[in-house]
Formats: C-alpha cells, structure tokens, sequence
C-alpha cells in the first residue's frame, strides 16, 4: 500500500475518534535547507534545536524560483524549501493550506547545504 493510502487511512481511523482528530499531521515533505550560507542560519546556529518551529513563506514573485517557499525561525530567513522539492509547499500555500515546518536534524556538516534538515507537515 502506498504511503500517501495509509496516511490517509490513519487519519480516517483518528477522526472516527473523538478528540484525536486535532493530532492528526501529514508529513510533506523532510528536506535539507537551501541557502545556509547566504542567509542568516549561521548567525544564529548557536540557538537552533531540533524541533524547533519554522515560519514558511511563499514567494511567489522571487526570480530565481517561481514556487520558492523561504524557511524563517524566529524573524530569521535560514534560507528555503529546495527547488526540485518545493512544488507541493508552493501549491499548498497558494491556496491558503496550513501548513507546519520544524527543524528535524542538525549536523555540523562541512556541505552547508547538510547542515539543517526541515520536516515540512499539512495540519
């Protein structure tokens, strides 16, 4: 069975029970973050956690990507949703989707482009 069939059984079977509905988060998508090095993400590396809320914002009039969605944490851009994977984000946002992100892993890894992974999820 594919993952996107089961995910959306688990959440028929939720909202059949009351007061569990409210629980029910779709994962889509994890990716790392683009743009650490030209963005703030360094300034603020100290203070990142894992789990921590990310603010997603679309930008739809940015001219390097038409469906760029940029990653924010507390009034700080970290950088965005990678291009080849911001196509469902964009979609979603554009017609008013709530949608939740946070940071999943944190690594001190030599490739910024590895250092902060995001966990996009539909609420």
């Amino acid at each position: 069975m594919r993952l996107a069939n089961r995910a959306w059984l688990l959440a028929a079977a939720l909202v059949s029970q009351p007061g569990l509905a409210q629980e029910v988060r779709i994962l889509v998508q994890s990716s790392p973050l683009a743009g650490f090095r030209y963005h703030a993400a360094a300034e603020v590396w100290q203070e990142l956690r894992v789990g921590d809320a990310l603010e997603l914002h679309r930008e739809p009039d940015n001219q390097h990507d038409a469906n760029a969605v940029s990653v924010s944490w507390r009034g700080h851009k970290l950088g965005y949703l990678p291009r080849r994977e911001n196509a469902a984000a964009a979609w979603g946002l554009d017609r008013g989707q709530r949608l939740s992100a946070r940071i999943s892993r944190l690594a001190q890894h030599p490739n910024p482009a590895r250092r902060i992974e995001v966990e996009v999820y539909a609420e």
